[in-house]
């Protein structure tokens, strides 16, 4: 009967910096795959603050893609953009001074 409250003393979000609201400052970029050679690249967790809207329109004119702005409970205003564009998204973030490069995680394949 002792071993039931081991389950409960392992912690999903450890490696993520210690308490569970580390991960909020964290910005994910990640990439889903849609049907066949298509995917979709989603960039949540940007800062309350900023103009994701107008965000969302310089990628899409630096990056020649599609995209849109979506609502999400968990994460908030999400990016999606088409096509594989986690570089890119890496690159222009830290570029504009918009994040640091440790705030940002890559995510997929």
């Amino acid at each position: 009967m002792s071993e039931t409250p081991q389950f409960n003393t392992f912690d999903a979000f450890e490696d993520a910096g210690g308490e569970a609201g580390a991960t909020s400052d964290k910005v994910h970029v990640r990439v889903q795959q849609r049907n066949g050679r298509k995917c979709i690249t989603t960039v949540a967790g940007l800062a309350e603050d900023l103009d994701i809207k107008r965000i969302c329109k310089a990628f899409k004119k630096n990056f020649s893609c599609n995209g849109a702005v979506q609502k999400d409970e968990e994460s908030g205003e999400v990016i999606q953009l088409s096509g594989d564009q986690r570089t890119n998204v890496n690159d222009f973030l830290k570029q504009q001074e918009i994040c640091h490069g440790d705030q940002i995680v890559l995510h997929g394949f």
